[in-house]
């Protein structure tokens, strides 16, 4: 009786792996899709006001004390940007000094998680050439141990946005 069953699923088997053998049992169709455009930004600086930092958000926890990033960014809400509009990375400071200005900390930034990028004077960095869609940037400040200094809710702060081609005609 097993000899009976292993011969009848042999046979079941080979059947169903050789009844495909024609030309045309295995055919794949090719569409050719264009790449996505590709994201490359231009990386200004400019001077910053240089404000000192101030927690704006009761419900967040900080120690005001000790080093203070507050990102100068949108928060909440939907925040579009039109055309080819600047995108303005401004932060604020407090009881902290950069590197490039005397002192021993740095900021980082992550824009929609491609390589990180470094601050290292306190001015503005200003970025153009976006592409149309959601796009995120992601603002740390890192003590002189190289990694993000926390202090409370604040220090590391990532803003979403969108941007988009307006056009119109009359």
């Amino acid at each position: 009786m097993k000899t009976v069953k292993a011969l009848l699923w042999i046979i079941g088997l080979f059947s169903f792996g050789c009844s495909g053998n024609n030309d045309n049992a295995h055919t794949t169709a090719t569409t050719f899709v264009s790449p996505p455009e590709r994201q490359v930004l231009k990386i200004e600086t400019m001077p910053s006001e240089k404000l000192p930092a101030k927690p704006n958000d009761p419900k967040k926890r900080v120690d005001p004390t000790k080093p203070l990033m507050i990102f100068n960014f949108g928060e909440g809400g939907d925040i579009i940007f039109l055309g080819d509009s600047p995108v303005i990375i401004d932060f604020s400071l407090a009881n902290a000094q950069l590197k490039g200005d005397g002192g021993q900390f740095r900021v980082r930034y992550i824009v929609d998680d491609e390589d990180m990028r470094w601050v290292d004077r306190w001015e503005q960095v200003v970025l153009t050439g976006w592409t149309e869609g959601k796009h995120t940037i992601r603002l740390e400040l890192i003590g002189p141990d190289g990694w993000p200094y926390r202090n409370g809710d604040y220090n590391v702060e990532t803003r979403e946005f969108s941007f988009t081609r307006f056009t119109f005609s009359l």
